[in-house]
């Protein structure tokens, strides 16, 4: 059976040269293929089948050593770990890498990639990886204030000298990491900061700030605006057409009032202060816009610089996450009033084009919703944090085009004998076959639920009727044992499909199998019968059979059925 030209590209990519007309010798970085934007490690597309470890887990090399073997029994590729700003410069100007050096050298050991989190000025909304030299020069390194008229630990966006000493830490750390892995690419990107934003108050409401806010919107960003105006997330695009499409005023005249002084900030938008309706829609709305979007233009331009900054000494992908809005985290300052969530990554955008990805932390059941937002204007989706659903990881590479996947606090749940490490089974058996595909037509996941009519997919001149038919058997590993699952997760699955030629399909599933019938789409004969289906894996860019099904398993080949665990090479054939 023929295969497309273009997965045979890529498979010879994966086997031994590069893909995409690469140099191997290039440094990490993002390629455009098709619709979609792919990491490039080494000169071949990378699926990055990760985990986020604990906050603190990789502050010491002791702690850790016992939980690198269990990162690779449970199929994961990548791994992301944090880098503390106050441990690597814990005296103003002297840089300790021996740590970063050994997290490198272990993660070589093990056969993984790295991502480095830079929990510099901010982590979670707030200050507490900032060395202690910066924490108590609060003249120096100054504070947001509350509407309350308190400061917290949260350093201020509007700290010129906070700024210039993060991104001399960052840049540092860059110019290291590149002495010492410019030429293996262990490490392949960096996020910087950590969901960064306002909390508590919609926006800072120090005397520097509110000078700030009530001056003029900068000519930057409304030029920007104005440039883009027919690409602007609808969220924003709306808002700027309610008020006037003013292209210059105060934020408030530009993009509306700010939290009035009269309303206290909640700690959770729960029922109360919101209505029951309100609670369950309210997150998909924009609350005291000019607040928000005054304080995402000033991360942005913060956090910009520090990428910047990294990037004159090492230009490997760098993105930012976001805690996200959410039904409990409605109001901006009940979730960080500032981050880069959908409806700001306009103004992301604006202040801040040397980041190359706007990431949600994605916890949320909407994940297919929260997906498509951040998908919006080709950002790459990269999941940094989420939980362990092993039918979102499907959904994200075969839906979504994700570059990677990463559960939190991945040492709590990792193991050989779980859902997440049947779904990375899958997405490596399949690997070639979903990188050469992503960004096209040619490629689908869809999610299945027990009690659910059969869904159809048109897919490679077909249309695909699929049934959810449960969990069934485990995996194809030898004595492999059952993955363990939630009661969500046994009730519901997803399954991806490639069309890697005429009448050929590569295919997977977790969490439940599903009955496939197929029927045409095109002109010819109406039956479809099964040619060979062949349950295996892709194992340096080659195809490898592990069974040749028929019989019984193939329902004497009439029925095809993929069972959970599962990755098959289907070709199909037509007749009267």
């Amino acid at each position: 059976m023929r295969t497309s030209l273009v997965l045979a590209a890529c498979l010879a990519a994966f086997a031994a040269v590069p893909c995409y007309g690469q140099s191997a010798a290039a440094i990490p970085h993002l390629e455009k293929h098709g619709t979609a934007t792919q990491l490039i490690v080494d000169g071949q597309p990378f699926l990055a089948l990760t985990g986020e470890l604990g906050n603190n887990s990789a502050t010491s090399l002791e702690f850790i050593e016992p939980i690198w073997p269990k990162l690779a029994a449970g199929n994961l590729n990548c791994v992301l770990a944090a880098i503390s700003w106050a441990q690597m410069e814990p005296a103003e100007g002297r840089y300790e890498f021996a740590l970063v050096d050994g997290v490198i050298d272990e993660a070589r050991r093990h056969d993984l990639k790295l991502v480095f989190l830079w929990f510099g000025s901010w982590k979670n909304g707030l200050s507490s990886y900032a060395p202690y030299w910066v924490k108590q020069d609060f003249q120096r390194f100054p504070r947001i204030r509350l509407g309350t008229g308190k400061s917290m630990e949260l350093l201020s966006t509007f700290g010129d000298a906070t700024r210039d000493a993060d991104a001399r830490a960052f840049r540092a750390l860059m110019r290291h990491i590149r002495e010492v892995d410019g030429t293996r690419h262990t490490v392949v990107m960096v996020q910087v900061e950590n969901e960064v934003g306002v909390l508590r108050d919609s926006r800072d409401r120090s005397p520097v700030a509110n000078q700030a806010f009530s001056a003029p919107v900068p000519r930057e960003l409304m030029d920007y605006l104005q440039k883009h105006r027919d690409t602007l997330a609808p969220e924003l695009r709306e808002l700027w057409t309610a008020s006037g499409s003013r292209t210059s005023g105060s934020w408030e005249q530009v993009f509306g009032p700010g939290k009035p002084d009269s309303v206290s900030m909640p700690i959770q938008t729960t029922a109360p202060p919101m209505t029951a309706e309100e609670h369950e829609s309210s997150w998909r709305s924009l609350h005291w816009p000019s607040d928000e979007i005054f304080m995402a233009w000033h991360y942005a331009r913060y956090v910009g610089k520090v990428v910047a900054e990294g990037k004159q000494e090492y230009a490997i992908p760098m993105f930012v996450n976001a805690w996200l809005q959410q039904p409990n985290h409605a109001w901006p300052g009940t979730y960080p009033s500032g981050g880069p969530l959908p409806q700001v990554h306009d103004i992301w955008r604006a202040g801040a084009p040397a980041i190359d990805m706007l990431a949600p932390d994605l916890y949320l059941q909407y994940f297919d919703e929260v997906s498509e937002r951040f998908v919006r204007n080709a950002n790459p989706l990269f999941i940094p944090e989420t939980s362990a659903n092993a039918s979102n990881v499907l959904m994200a590479f075969g839906k979504f085009n994700a570059i990677g996947f990463s559960p939190f606090f991945i040492e709590r749940t990792v193991a050989p004998d779980t859902d997440l490490a049947a779904a990375y089974r899958v997405v490596s058996n399949l690997a070639p076959a979903i990188a050469a595909h992503q960004g096209t037509p040619e490629i689908a996941a869809i999610r299945t639920r027990q009690g659910d009519p059969p869904a159809k997919l048109a897919l490679g001149g077909y249309t695909l009727e699929l049934t959810f038919t449960g969990r069934g058997r485990p995996p194809i590993a030898p004595n492999a044992q059952a993955p363990q699952t939630s009661q969500q997760e046994a009730v519901q699955g997803s399954a991806i499909f490639v069309a890697a030629a005429p009448n050929e399909f590569f295919m997977g599933a977790v969490g439940g199998g599903v009955r496939i019938a197929f029927t045409p789409t095109t002109p010819g004969p109406s039956t479809v019968g099964l040619g060979d289906v062949q349950e295996g894996r892709f194992v340096d860019g080659k195809w490898t059979v592990v069974r040749q099904l028929g019989g019984d398993d193939t329902g004497q080949g009439e029925i095809l059925t993929l069972r959970p665990n599962t990755t098959l090479r289907v070709t199909v054939y037509r007749y009267e």
